[in-house]
């Protein structure tokens, strides 16, 4: 399976830093994967929708650590390269219209 887009919706919220959209094959697209500001660094959250009982469950995700890990770090550059385009108030979380 190939990732052939990754699109990054930056935010400026404290924790949550930017929505990603990704498509695979240039045929199938997952929307609002989360980076997230966690306590480690950023982290890539996968879709999710809250249950009854008040957690979370994952909607759509990787079954391999190994792809797991190749679309993070894709998630993660492309957050990089739009966070330094939008300059350093827009990655801090203060900038306005975001």
């Amino acid at each position: 399976m190939e990732i052939t887009e990754v699109k990054i919706h930056l935010r400026s919220e404290a924790r949550l830093k930017a929505f990603a959209t990704v498509t695979f094959d240039n045929a199938f697209v997952v929307h609002n994967m989360k980076v997230v500001n966690g306590n480690t660094g950023l982290i890539v959250c996968m879709p999710s929708r809250k249950i009854k009982d008040g957690t979370y469950k994952d909607i759509a995700h990787p079954i391999h650590n190994e792809f797991r890990g190749k679309l993070e770090k894709l998630i993660l550059k492309e957050y990089e390269i739009e966070a330094a385009k939008a300059g350093p108030v827009a990655a801090s979380g203060d900038a306005e219209g975001f």
